[in-house]
């Protein structure tokens, strides 16, 4: 009898398409060009396998390669596909004028970000504040899922054993690391609170707050994030500040149309 493709096809592997998009998501995160044979290493391809790819990407615009120092990079061509994504994620469009008002209100960076795979969360809303402070972060800019004000929510409302999340603890950038005890301990409040700070830990003399946003399911898939110097975002201004990002946040659910898309 004939295996039932509608049984199967959901979980059949594509292996070529699986390294084309590795390769992809790894020239994305990588700060500078980087040759074939540093990019089969780290995700443990074949060098020739990953030449192959490499050079289809390269023929599609979705990379591009440097005759001179025989790199490659993440290439323009991946612009329309980030844009048209952008511009039918309706909680961008829902999220961005109420982002825009809350920079003005309090004068900080406002930012909406959903989980783009299962280790990073991408920027898909940005409103930069007023003042002389600027984050240097643009759309589509990827992070850590576990860092920061949104990682201790995460962190919080994930379904992730113990070893795990101390292995992935352990590969985060801080300027100011704290250890995986102190970490925990700030996950749980996080989730006993509903919001979380990040108070120079991450960036040092910046802030960080941040909300979380669940789907239809109560997982946490987005968050609501506000930064700004940590000087002129005093412990008392923060109250007044989460109580506004949560309000955003229950808006957007309440419209049942973001949430869960």
């Amino acid at each position: 009898m004939a295996e039932d493709d509608s049984k199967t096809s959901s979980k059949r592997q594509v292996p070529a398409v699986t390294r084309a998009i590795a390769i992809l998501r790894f020239l994305g995160r990588s700060p500078e060009p980087v040759g074939v044979n540093p990019i089969a290493r780290e995700l443990g391809l074949i060098p020739s396998t990953c030449l192959h790819i490499l050079r289809v990407l390269q023929d599609e615009g979705l990379v591009d390669f440097d005759s001179a120092t025989k790199r490659y990079s993440i290439g323009i061509g991946i612009l329309p596909l980030a844009r048209a994504a952008l511009q039918r994620n309706s909680f961008s469009a829902l999220v961005q004028p109420r982002l825009s008002a809350l920079s003005q209100e309090f004068g900080v960076t406002g930012i909406a970000t959903q989980l783009a795979e299962p280790s990073q969360m991408v920027v898909v809303a940005l409103s930069q504040s007023s003042m002389p402070f600027r984050l240097q972060v643009d759309l589509g800019s990827r992070f850590p899922a576990l860092i920061s004000a949104t990682g201790r929510l995460f962190a919080a409302h994930a379904e992730m054993p113990e070893d795990r999340l101390r292995e992935k603890f352990s590969r985060l950038v801080w300027d100011h690391p704290p250890s995986f005890e102190d970490w925990r301990a700030q996950v749980a409040e996080a989730k006993a609170q509903g919001f979380a700070v990040d108070q120079g830990l991450y960036i040092s003399g910046v802030t960080v707050v941040a909300v979380p946003v669940f789907g239809a399911d109560g997982r946490m898939i987005r968050s609501l994030v506000a930064i700004g110097i940590s000087e002129r975002l005093k412990d008392g201004e923060v109250p007044r500040l989460v109580r506004a990002m949560q309000q955003i946040r229950d808006e957007l659910q309440h419209t049942q149309i973001a949430v869960g898309a």
